[in-house]
């Protein structure tokens, strides 16, 4: 059978059942329940809105997060199942159900870690002003562009990666913002952060392949069982124990995505929830006596450092004392005036702390201020420990101050990550066949192997944990499609060259496309909100 007749052979297979768009209509509707339940228990303490404008836009704002994370399933998730589905080790609908489950679970395991380094490439006037027009502005347009490119690869089976794509998305924003400001006084894109990122999705392809390639070499050294080398025949599944090694792949994979991927809508969606109801969202439990005890004396401990630093500490009002700060991260210059600005900064979120009993007290009296001070420390506390004016012992008092303020502000409730953890899998339910086609019978000159598909995966999970580790969002498509090519090339089957060229181009091209349109989003909606 030739790779075009056995193609269309195993599409025609891939029949929808009745049973399973049930299921997904099922979940569908219980997970919107469960998550409009919780935001309304959420936000029951919220002061009432002059307008219903806000919770428009709110709703708005979350059901496009929730729609990156559904074409997310797409692309990344539908390659976790790929190996799977296209060796026959499950029935299509119970691989994605199978995978679905443990994205779920990784979802729900995740730090939040990653989504909190994918925010901290925003431009941080955009970040303080989440809850304005501006700031929808802004979320909507590197949402749209986001979603708008992984449709358009998706569709021509391209597997695209959704991490590249919204990383570009956000650098578009950032770039537009620092232009249409015309000034120096904006941030625009973090070019640090940038870099960091960048470093992880160039490596983790070179890694998959070389890596793949070794270990697809090592196992047929190892492993001298010939069913393990062939490619799918027809229907027939493999033997019990092979399909038990690529269904545990299968599984690893759709956990590794669930705690990486998943993460990068939770922090979007954080931004949209703390912009629009802040006394419900802003902090997570600075208000509790053991918390505010143990932030009340860091502060007062780093307090007395900075005054040691320098003398002439000058009493800023608050206003401007933030001003300095922002300004402060923009350049990445620190002197007199930062040290005596973040001293503001930290005395009033201590008083701030000492006079109010709770979260909602501490949001109601102080507004968004609160949560915008601990965001400027958080921000402004790693460039002093990295002057030379502090000993080891002082920059050991800075981190955990660092440490106490991330724990009040950087969360994820339960909530958002079990509605994150269900648009990943639905997604996946609808969109997986252009993807399995791809991975399984385009990338190589012959069909993809039972060992091909279980190192593949095997390399991608390490890969993807490795990064998560490390607070790094990599692309699952990349890991496994380099993956795949490196078992490819070890296995002498050699590379389809015009696959191979479409999936450089789509990598090539994701950053500058997905750069240009959240841009042009960005000045469109801003001249519509603003």
């Amino acid at each position: 059978m030739t790779p075009t007749e056995h193609e269309s052979a195993y599409r025609k297979n891939q029949v929808a059942s009745p049973v399973f768009g049930l299921l997904f209509f099922v979940i569908l509707l219980v997970g919107g329940a469960y998550t409009f339940f919780h935001i309304h228990q959420d936000i029951g303490h919220e002061p009432a809105m002059a307008s219903v404008v806000p919770y428009i836009m709110l709703i708005l704002a979350l059901l496009i997060a929730l729609g990156f994370e559904f074409v997310n399933g797409f692309h990344d998730t539908a390659n976790a199942v790929a190996t799977v589905i296209y060796s026959r080790s499950l029935k299509p609908h119970w691989a994605v159900i199978w995978s679905g489950l443990w994205n779920f679970v990784g979802v729900m395991a995740s730090s939040g870690g990653v989504a909190f380094t994918v925010v901290s490439l925003l431009p941080i006037e955009l970040v303080l002003s989440v809850g304005s027009n501006i700031g929808f502005a802004m979320v909507f347009a590197l949402l749209l562009s986001a979603i708008l490119w992984n449709l358009a690869t998706w569709y021509f089976g391209i597997p695209n990666s959704s991490s590249h794509t919204l990383i570009g998305s956000i650098i578009g924003v950032g770039l537009m913002n620092q232009i249409l400001a015309g000034n120096d006084r904006v941030s625009g894109v973090d070019w640090s952060q940038a870099i960091k990122v960048f470093e992880g999705l160039v490596f983790s392809p070179i890694a998959g392949f070389f890596l793949a390639s070794v270990f697809m070499v090592a196992l047929r050294y190892l492993v001298r069982l010939p069913a393990l080398y062939k490619s799918p025949e027809g229907d027939k599944p493999p033997h019990w124990t092979i399909r038990s090694l690529l269904i545990f792949t299968c599984m690893g994979v759709s956990f590794s995505h669930g705690s990486n991927d998943g993460q990068k809508g939770m922090g979007l969606i954080m931004l949209i929830l703390i912009g629009t109801v802040p006394t419900a969202y802003a902090l997570n439990g600075v208000g509790s006596y053991s918390e505010k005890e143990l932030f009340v004396r860091q502060v007062g401990v780093v307090e007395h450092i900075l005054n040691r630093v320098d003398q002439g500490l000058v009493p800023f009002s608050p206003q401007l004392a933030r001003d300095n700060v922002t300004d402060a991260i923009q350049s990445g210059k620190i002197d007199a005036n930062t040290l005596s600005s973040v001293h503001v900064l930290l005395k009033n979120a201590q008083s701030m702390i000492l006079t109010r009993d709770g979260n909602v007290s501490i949001l109601q009296a102080g507004g968004g201020n609160f949560r915008n001070d601990l965001y400027l420390i958080n921000q402004i506390l790693p460039s002093l420990q990295n002057s030379s004016s502090f000993s080891g012992e002082e920059k050991k008092q800075i981190e955990g101050l660092r440490k106490l303020s991330l724990k009040a502000t950087q969360f994820i409730p339960r909530w958002v990550k079990v509605s994150v953890a269900l648009a990943l899998a639905l997604g996946t339910m609808v969109g997986w066949k252009r993807i399995v086609i791809t991975v399984g019978e385009r990338i190589g000159k012959s069909h993809l192997t039972y060992g091909q598909g279980a190192v593949a995966e095997t390399v991608a999970m390490g890969l993807i944990q490795a990064a998560d580790r490390f607070h790094l969002p990599i692309s699952t498509t990349h890991a496994v499609t380099s993956a795949v090519a490196g078992t490819m090339v070890a296995n002498g089957s050699g590379l389809q060259w015009s696959t191979i060229k479409m999936l450089a181009m789509a990598w090539v091209l994701t950053l500058p496309a997905a750069i240009t349109l959240s841009g042009f989003l960005f000045w469109l909606l801003r001249v519509i909100f603003v």
